[in-house]
């Protein structure tokens, strides 16, 4: 049985019944996520990102497949919403990907075919006997794994329709490649590649019952939400140079 990782994951681990587990604070990034310069959303997360991110959709493998992404960042390794205290930025929305760590829920695959069922998991490195228990002595849940698989579990479904909606969007031959390009004073040019947005003119010419089709199951206003976050990137300019010029740049002003 091999049990790969989600995306900025590093070893996980099925998740026992007697697993005592090292929670984040309120916001507190934990290592991994501090240098992504991405990281999926869900379906119904995309209004909320929308205040906050550029969303974009991108592939890992030459096109064949689509995820809808929140960019964080516009170098390499590079999270702009960290602070000086490694936490989230309190005034922007929190992405579900962050508050389900350390758990998630992942594909099996046993002798090289990909299993249709999916199993709760934990990253190994969060197992501490100073954590947090999830089961009583008796084996029942409590009420803190109640909240927090609850979470999980609706977050893996509104992926599922995140998914399907990419498939769409592929399918329909709406997605195009684009680049996101800046000059900041006094420095050479940034350049944000590996990206697709939906084309508004391959959009107003699909015919009526396509659209039709999209607004009924939702995917239309998600579409516009995307392409109304993509003004986004300039807030993620201003929030690096806010950085780079340190306290002397009030960052309450990026909102």
């Amino acid at each position: 049985m091999d049990i790969k990782p989600p995306y900025g994951y590093q070893e996980i681990i099925p998740l026992a019944k007697n697993h005592r587990v090292l929670l984040p604070g309120e916001r507190r990034l934990p290592v991994l996520f501090r240098k992504l310069t991405a990281l999926p959303l869900s379906f119904t997360e995309f209004a909320a990102a929308l205040r906050d991110y550029p969303i974009a959709f991108v592939s890992g493998d030459g096109g064949a497949s689509f995820v809808a992404m929140a960019i964080l960042g516009v170098e390499p390794q590079q999270n702009l919403f960290v602070t000086a205290e490694d936490t989230w930025d309190g005034r922007v929305y929190l992405p579900a990907y962050v508050r389900r760590y350390p758990f998630c829920m992942s594909r099996v695959l046993v002798d090289g075919a990909e299993q249709s069922e999916r199993i709760a998991c934990v990253e190994k490195r969060a197992l501490n006997a100073k954590g947090e228990p999830l089961y009583d002595e008796k084996g029942e849940v409590l009420p803190l794994w109640q909240r927090l698989s609850k979470l999980l579990f609706e977050f893996e479904a509104d992926l599922a329709r995140t998914e399907d909606m990419c498939r769409m969007l592929k399918d329909l031959q709406l997605l195009e490649p684009f680049s996101a390009q800046a000059v900041p004073a006094g420095e050479s040019p940034i350049t944000l590649t590996g990206m697709h947005r939906v084309s508004e003119a391959r959009l107003q010419a699909l015919p009526g019952e396509r659209l039709q089709q999209l607004a009924q199951n939702g995917m239309l206003p998600r579409i516009y939400a995307h392409l109304l976050s993509l003004d986004n990137f300039q807030r993620l300019l201003d929030r690096r140079a806010a950085r780079r010029a340190g306290p002397a740049i009030d960052p309450a002003k990026l909102n």
